[in-house]
């Protein structure tokens, strides 16, 4: 581990000399890539070097302690400093092996998040407007700004689907762990009976891919405009500004009609279909290596059910790390931070565990 340590601080300083050139400065994207390599390395060294002074402290108050010739009351204190370093050095190792962990390269990306309604009909689609809320709510606390990017409304402000995207530094390290099946308890307002309803709604959480993750080649695109369609209104256009983008080689197809400008939804529809092709590379990816899948809370598959929100219990549990919250109001109003930490503390948990494996 120290060996890996040695060359991640040399590394960083290293690239702390790259940042100050003139040369360097002057090349913008080279200079955004060694900043954000900056900005990653910086934990883990500036934890090494609290892991180097305590040391550094253990070593010298034991050597004082062989010392016959101190006064009670100073071989007291230095006793005092030798037992705390060596409970700072003990802290300082545990800490310096979760930042040595693999680091996933997408966590400081923006995400793409779609939303779709599943069993249970239009309570489903409610509960998607819901869901969408909730997200819209959190990424405001965390201060990301969201963009939707397409959206087909149910008659009773419900939604069959929608995509928006959380544009912000560490947005797909927050949401990551969003996929999948959300279920929900609770009396629709349409039943007469007060039954109690299930329904389902399904998350995809996307991270944003940029061109150099994924290149889309434009032999393979078929692009097709049509008119908005939707409620109806004002903001229905009567120009042909929509846009369904197909993939030719995977048969994917993006929608988008959002905008009034043809251009403006070809640009989104393109962001939203190079996101999904990357997802789908990635899961892909992720399936190969068992290792990698087993060290990880769920699997971000969409099918798996991942939590339920019970609204006569008034409690959310996620089925996934067997946590229950009693706090329903709170998280659909974006409160999503306990649940959240708690997912990504048994994340690196698993990881560590099979790191040492």
């Amino acid at each position: 581990m120290f060996d890996k340590l040695l060359q991640v601080e040399e590394r960083f300083n290293e690239v702390s000399e790259l940042v100050c050139q003139s040369e360097v400065i002057a090349d913008m994207e080279q200079y955004t890539k060694l900043m954000r390599e900056m900005k990653q390395l910086t934990p883990v060294v500036e934890k090494f070097r609290e892991y180097k002074t305590a040391k550094s402290t253990y070593e010298e108050s034991k050597e004082m302690l062989g010392d016959s010739s101190l006064d009670d009351d100073f071989a007291e204190m230095v006793k005092d400093e030798f037992e705390q370093s060596k409970e700072d050095i003990d802290r300082i190792s545990e800490e310096l092996k979760i930042l040595l962990l693999p680091r996933d390269p997408n966590d400081d990306k923006n995400v793409i998040i779609e939303i779709r309604g599943g069993a249970g009909g239009e309570e489903s689609a409610l509960f998607a407007g819901v869901l969408y809320r909730m997200y819209t709510m959190y990424a405001e606390t965390k201060g990301f700004k969201c963009e939707v990017l397409s959206a087909s409304e149910t008659g009773l402000g419900g939604f069959k689907e929608i995509s928006f995207s959380v544009d912000g530094d560490g947005a797909y390290s927050r949401f990551k762990f969003e996929s999948g099946v959300h279920r929900v308890q609770r009396v629709p307002e349409t039943e007469s009976q007060g039954r109690i309803h299930t329904s389902t709604t399904t998350v995809a959480v996307l991270p944003e891919a940029e061109e150099v993750d994924f290149e889309l080649n434009d032999k393979d695109l078929q692009i097709d405009t049509f008119r908005s369609s939707g409620a109806g209104g004002q903001h229905i256009n009567k120009t042909s500004s929509a846009i369904r983008i197909t993939h030719i080689p995977t048969g994917t197809v993006v929608e988008c009609q959002d905008e009034r400008s043809q251009h403006k939804n070809k640009e989104k529809a393109l962001k939203v279909l190079r996101a999904r092709l990357y997802d789908a590379e990635k899961a892909k990816h992720d399936a190969e290596i068992a290792g990698e899948r087993k060290a990880q809370v769920g699997t971000g598959d969409r099918s798996e059910r991942i939590r339920t929100y019970n609204y006569p219990q008034g409690r959310v549990s996620d089925h996934r790390i067997n946590l229950t919250l009693y706090k329903l109001e709170q998280i659909l109003n974006g409160d999503l931070d306990e649940l959240i930490d708690a997912l990504i503390t048994a994340d690196t948990a698993e990881k560590l565990k099979a790191s040492q494996e």
